[in-house]
């Protein structure tokens, strides 16, 4: 069963989480114990120093006699703290032994450390164990004290209370930092999900046919706004293509119309007898049969170019004689508007098809000497870079309005609407030009003012 993606990131980071508290409590608690019972075993020590310079004050030189209140006090505050003390002046006399004064006092205690120490430390395997220690008063021996203590090391009561607390400190800390580590994942997760989940149902409404529903939320994280910006790109697109498609259709059906509207009422008139089928009428019911047939070639060859029968014969070609030659062969329909036409630049030669390349150029300056007022003036502009070559055309002809200029290169897309028959073409001559220049790994674009004039700017790989 498919879960959510809230439901596995939340999962996700609580795993995580109670991984990370697991582990960092359990390191947490070794390297506290280690530094404690580190701790504790200097401070037995210096106890134990502490013990043996208290002892030690306890001697008087001069009456050459020891306090013995202040020996037992001092025996029995060890005793209570989990040290045995055996007393020895310097001729080894004992003076003063914990087990000697109260045996059940020391069992006791000797017995609550080991088994304490056995159920909280088992591992250890202590013991107690005796060390002396000399005693020194005025840098003179005056005896030694013998001291009995749980080895390598023991904690009193206070110790392990103070190791409780800790743990209990540690269990506290991670079950509040796993409470709010999952309120935060919720909330994460959310916030990461949400995006997604309108992003899903947007397009879903996409998938169904409605092209013009948006994303509206801006996401603060990166990868979702990308995600969004995506999403409704892709619906513009799909909605501009959509428009297209139904463009095309009526354009289509437009440049099929007139023809046959003609061709059938002429055709209709001659058969009823209603005109005689004169020369004059045959050759317009031919004009109109040749209309439909080039229209028909036109998508032939649009559908050649795009698809995979489009196969380039690159030979080394010179970009100045190309355009040339093409020029030469527009003179008469230069001359009938009186156009001047200047052409600009170096020789230069690229890896191409020559008779596609001449079928850009044929195209791009038909539309220019086309939609250009009498007298107008068309420019050639050749340039050469490292690794490219390309070519400007600009007319000071009627110009593109800004808000078709996205759409011109588009099958039978024209910014002209009326379609007549001045102008003419079926608005494929562009969607050739963009696919051979494709087809070479060139591109082209466009800039146009309205009124004032096209520039298109062809570019191609050198090799």
């Amino acid at each position: 069963m498919k879960q959510s993606l809230k439901a596995q990131l939340s999962t996700t980071i609580l795993v995580i989480v109670l991984f990370t508290i697991v582990v960092v409590s359990f390191l947490a608690n070794i390297c506290i114990n280690r530094q404690f019972t580190s701790y504790v075993s200097k401070q037995q020590d210096l106890e134990a120093q502490i013990i043996t310079s208290t002892l030690s004050q306890q001697y008087t030189e001069f009456t050459d006699q020891w306090n013995t209140d202040f020996v037992h006090a001092t025996g029995m505050y060890a005793l209570y703290e989990g040290y045995i003390v055996k007393v020895y002046d310097k001729e080894g006399t004992i003076i003063w032994d914990a087990q000697s004064h109260d045996m059940e006092l020391c069992h006791q205690i000797m017995d609550e450390i080991s088994n304490r120490m056995k159920i909280e430390y088992p591992q250890l395997n202590g013991e107690f164990s005796a060390k002396d220690y000399p005693l020194v008063k005025d840098s003179k021996t005056i005896g030694r004290v013998s001291i009995s203590t749980f080895g390598p090391f023991f904690l009193n009561e206070n110790d392990f209370q103070f190791i409780h607390s800790l743990n209990r400190i540690l269990i506290s800390v991670g079950m509040i930092s796993l409470v709010v580590s999952v309120l935060v994942g919720h909330l994460l997760a959310k916030r990461i999900s949400q995006p997604i989940l309108n992003t899903v149902e947007i397009t879903k409404q996409i998938s169904d046919g409605n092209y013009g529903v948006r994303l509206k939320e801006e996401s603060n994280t990166k990868e979702l706004g990308l995600l969004e910006e995506s999403i409704n790109h892709l619906a513009i697109s799909l909605e501009t293509l959509e428009k297209l498609r139904k463009q095309l259709t009526e354009d289509v059906a437009h440049e099929l119309r007139t023809p046959i509207t003609i061709l059938g009422s002429y055709l209709e008139a001659m058969t009823e007898g209603v005109w005689e089928p004169t020369p004059e009428r045959l050759d317009s019911c031919n004009e109109e049969v040749a209309r439909i047939g080039k229209l028909v070639g036109d998508l032939e060859r649009l559908a050649r170019i795009e698809g995979e029968n489009l196969k380039l014969h690159k030979e080394r070609v010179d970009l100045y004689v190309v355009i040339e030659k093409t020029i030469q062969s527009f003179e008469a329909e230069m001359k009938n508007k009186h156009l001047e036409i200047m052409q600009q630049g170096e020789h230069c030669e690229l890896l191409a098809d020559q008779d596609r390349l001449k079928q850009v150029v044929v195209n791009l300056l038909s539309n220019a000497i086309k939609y250009s007022r009498e007298g107008a003036r068309i420019q050639f502009n050749i340039y050469e870079t490292r690794d490219t070559v390309g070519f400007r055309i600009k007319d000071t002809g009627i110009g593109i309005p800004e808000q078709e200029l996205p759409y011109i290169f588009e099958r039978f897309y024209r910014a002209d609407k009326s379609r007549n028959r001045a102008t003419g073409g079926t608005g494929i001559g562009l969607t050739i030009v963009k696919a051979i220049i494709e087809a070479h790994g060139g591109r082209v674009s466009v800039q146009s003012v309205l009124n004032e004039g096209t520039e298109f700017t062809v570019v191609l790989p050198k090799e």
